[in-house]
């Protein structure tokens, strides 16, 4: 749990990306929800390429954050750390020009990953300690649904209407 004194710190205000981890329940639902508008601008605005470097940036900052943050709450990939959905979302709509149905359909499969944890993405979630755990298991759901997402866009399941 947060103290209250805790929360400007910058490295809980960065892993709750900005609150955002804090809303309950599902804080990994909102923790994503959050990052949607960053998604939507960047995809919208700047592309696949920005949006992967941004992810890859996420991700970076995330392993940093992550790992002082649960040094402060002497926790393990605290429910309230969402700074890796954040990156693991971004990640997933990199793999699909922007519309507002891969948005939708990116999110919903990165939620589906990040939540039943397939191996080896479980593999991941148990085994690694520390940031890189906590930012690697989404970071692989990240590509897992946006493979998925990929797939259903080459297939044509997806009619892009930008």
């Amino acid at each position: 749990m947060i103290k209250k004194s805790n929360f400007l710190h910058p490295a809980v205000f960065i892993s709750t990306f900005f609150g955002a981890g804090l809303l309950k329940p599902a804080s990994g639902t909102w923790g994503t929800l959050a990052a949607m508008p960053l998604a939507f601008y960047i995809l919208k605005f700047h592309g696949q390429l920005a949006i992967f470097i941004a992810s890859i940036v996420i991700y970076l900052i995330g392993v940093y954050s992550s790992h002082i943050f649960s040094k402060i709450t002497n926790s393990h990939d605290a429910s309230e750390i969402v700074i890796d959905e954040v990156a693991g979302v971004l990640l997933t709509l990199a793999f699909v020009p922007y519309s507002i149905e891969s948005l939708i359909i990116g999110f919903l499969l990165f939620r589906l990953f990040d939540i039943f944890k397939p191996w080896p993405i479980n593999f991941i979630d148990q085994k690694i300690d520390g940031g890189w755990g906590i930012m690697s298991d989404d970071m692989l759901a990240g590509i897992f649904a946006g493979s998925l997402l990929y797939l259903i866009v080459f297939l044509g399941w997806i009619d892009f209407v930008n």
